[in-house]
C-alpha cells in the first residue's frame, strides 16, 4: 500500500476529519480515485491511520477559494502562503480529496 505523507503539524486535524484535501505538484499527482493509502508523517515516517483517495484534480493557484481553504482547515491566505512556501513559482496544483478509513 502506498503511503501519502504530511507535516507532522498536520496530523490532528486529519485525524479529526477537519483537513479532508491536500495540494500537491505533479511528482504526487499519480494517486487514483478509489485508492487506498496509508497516512504518515513526513519528519518522521510514522504511520498514523488509511484513507481513501476520492478524487483527484487539478486546480490552478489563482483559483484557489475559501473552499479550498476549509478543506485545508485554514484561512485563504493562509493556504497560499503555504503553497507558495512549499512550491514558489508553481501555477497548477494537484487537489487530492481523501476520507479517513
Amino acid at each position: 500500500m502506498e503511503t501519502l505523507t504530511f507535516f507532522q503539524r498536520f496530523e490532528t486535524d486529519i485525524l479529526a476529519g477537519r483537513k479532508t484535501i491536500t495540494l500537491r505538484d505533479q511528482a504526487e499527482s499519480h494517486y487514483q480515485a478509489g485508492q487506498q493509502v496509508k497516512l504518515a508523517n513526513l519528519e518522521s515516517g510514522r504511520c498514523y491511520g488509511q484513507a481513501l483517495i476520492l478524487s483527484v484534480e487539478w486546480v490552478d493557484f489563482d483559483q484557489l477559494n475559501q473552499q479550498h481553504a476549509v478543506q485545508e482547515n485554514m484561512s485563504l491566505n493562509e493556504l497560499k502562503s503555504l503553497i507558495r512556501e512549499i512550491y514558489p513559482a508553481i501555477t497548477q496544483l494537484y487537489q487530492i480529496e481523501f476520507k479517513l478509513i
